[in-house]
């Protein structure tokens, strides 16, 4: 069965750590991105998520990071929980970036 708590790390060096999920799957940590276009020094940012995990196991996730602390911005991932090899855990996600424009005209360039 996949456990989301603990750290966590992509292929760009971003980390997050998930500090416990409950009985009902939801979970908070704190993500580390490696990467943005701020213009503010990256800080550490909150994550709250949700999962479903199936009778097999394997879990479904999603959750939001608000990056307040340097950025006008919010993301969104959503991904599942695999166990590979040698039982090691790895996830596979795809995430939405909306940063805030100040028109409703520049809505279309908002969202990655």
């Amino acid at each position: 069965q996949c456990n989301l708590t603990g750290w966590w790390e992509n292929d760009l060096g971003s980390r997050m750590q998930v500090f416990k999920v409950g009985n009902d799957g939801t979970f908070c940590g704190e993500y580390h991105t490696a990467v943005s276009s701020a213009k503010k020094p990256i800080q550490p940012s909150p994550l709250i998520g949700s999962q479903h995990v199936d009778e097999d196991g394997q879990c479904t996730f999603g959750f939001t990071v608000n990056w307040k602390k340097f950025s006008d911005s919010t993301a969104v991932f959503v991904g599942q929980c695999f166990s590979g090899d040698g039982g090691k855990e790895v996830l596979h996600t795809s995430w939405l970036l909306r940063e805030k424009v100040g028109s409703e005209p520049d809505d279309w360039k908002a969202t990655r």
